[in-house]
């Protein structure tokens, strides 16, 4: 189908940027429509590994027009590095398109978010990247933001981000936090408006414009749905709609040109940062999995959380974004274990229930109920088809996407390109 969308349906680090690389092979155009640089994609090719942040995944394929959509909050001297990092591993920059609608993430931005974190207290904290992205999708929602195309107009952005820092300023030295260097964040904001500027189109024209050409598009999506503002284990989400939905608002194409949604979820469940987590292992099961799974964060390094798979999330995100085929990664991980666990239902102050609780908090306190299966105790990491894998790793497959209530499309036993098959 010309136009997919791929997301993440659990907490993010499902290994979206891997996937998304191994589909642009036929793809025009890959376009990212939500998040910011909070957000990792890992991608190895042969002995190199890149780790992109805003830049979409389609960069490592000649040809394909990368767009940064405008439902992403922008760090411009963030962008400006990380495309500089990649010219200089002689990767092709020329096709990245940043919305002249995307919102800018400023430096009073990161210290907000920085100082409204560490004034959470105990038991508040959201566990923030603290890269600005928060407070930036506020000044959106509150008509404040500064947009891309402001850069277009050097002076009348000057004179808007010094206004608003002066302004920021003047709130950080009424609460004792640590004010901005207006000059010296100017003097990388005037490199960065100098560098991103021939990047900056209506990007709206040029997605639409290709959706009308029949051209080959992917929708990248960036964490997870468990973690979308609407449809996540609110208030533990981030700030953008990152479900299949926000491929529309966050490009500008309308909802009848997504023709097909790729759903991807690891073979367990991992998690970053504060938030409920019923199937969360702890102490040396947890570390083992960790360990196993190379499971610390892209973006800030932090050990991921881990935990056995949970059957009644997966379905939830699936059902919320349409999942038309999974993408079933890190099977490898589990290749040791004799005996798996999934998380069929939930027992909740002694009621069994099979669904989401109507209170995203109530899954601090429900107690997992599980099914067990045997493992298959042997490497996956060789198989490039379906009936290659080991008979009780074709079972758990088969169980998992059942229970997701989706069909399996791809399945990845290892972080290269070439461990990867279709089903």
């Amino acid at each position: 189908m010309p136009v997919s969308v791929l997301i993440g349906i659990q907490w993010g680090d499902e290994g979206k940027g891997k996937i998304i690389d191994v589909l642009t092979e036929n793809i025009d155009m890959v376009v990212r429509f939500q998040g910011g640089n909070n957000a990792g994609h890992t991608v190895e090719i042969g002995s190199e590994k890149y780790v992109l942040h805003l830049v979409p995944s389609g960069i490592f394929r000649k040809d394909i027009i990368c767009v940064i959509g405008n439902g992403l909050v922008v760090d411009p001297v963030s962008l400006m590095e990380e495309m500089k990092e990649l010219a200089g591993k002689g990767i092709d920059i020329s096709n990245i398109q940043l919305s002249s609608k995307a919102h800018l993430v400023m430096a009073y931005h990161k210290i907000a978010d920085a100082s409204r974190e560490a004034g959470a207290g105990a038991g508040k904290l959201i566990g923030t990247t603290k890269r600005g992205i928060g407070p930036t999708y506020s000044a959106k929602a509150d008509r404040t933001g500064i947009r891309a195309c402001e850069i277009l107009k050097p002076q009348k952005f000057e004179k808007i981000f010094r206004e608003q820092a002066i302004s920021w300023n003047a709130h950080f030295k009424a609460s004792g936090v640590e004010c901005v260097d207006i000059e010296s964040e100017w003097k990388k904001l005037f490199e960065a408006v100098a560098y991103l500027t021939p990047h900056i189109k209506d990007t709206v024209l040029t997605v639409n414009e290709a959706v009308r050409q029949g051209k080959n598009i992917l929708f990248e999506g960036a964490q997870g749905a468990l973690l979308d503002i609407d449809h996540g284990t609110y208030p533990f989400v981030t700030s953008s709609n990152t479900t299949a939905g926000g491929a529309c608002t966050g490009s500008g194409i309308p909802p009848k040109a997504i023709g097909c949604t790729y759903g991807v979820m690891k073979a367990y469940t991992t998690r970053v940062g504060e938030g409920p987590f019923p199937t969360e292992l702890h102490g040396e099961e947890g570390e083992t999995m960790r360990k196993i799974g190379r499971e610390f964060g892209a973006t800030t390094g932090r050990p991921r959380r881990c935990g056995w798979f949970d059957a009644i999330l997966c379905r939830y995100s699936c059902m919320v974004n349409g999942v038309d085929k999974l993408t079933i990664t890190k099977l490898d991980v589990l290749d040791t274990y004799p005996e798996l666990k999934i998380c069929t239902a939930y027992e909740l102050n002694g009621t069994l229930i099979k669904n989401m609780p109507l209170d995203p908090g109530d899954l601090s306190i429900v107690k997992p109920v599980y099914e067990t299966m045997p493992g298959w105790m042997a490497s996956t990491a060789e198989a490039r088809s379906f009936n290659e894998l080991p008979e009780n790793a074709r079972k758990y497959l088969l169980r998992i996407a059942s229970l997701s209530e989706a069909e399996i499309g791809i399945v990845s036993v290892g972080p290269r390109r070439d461990q990867t098959f279709k089903i």
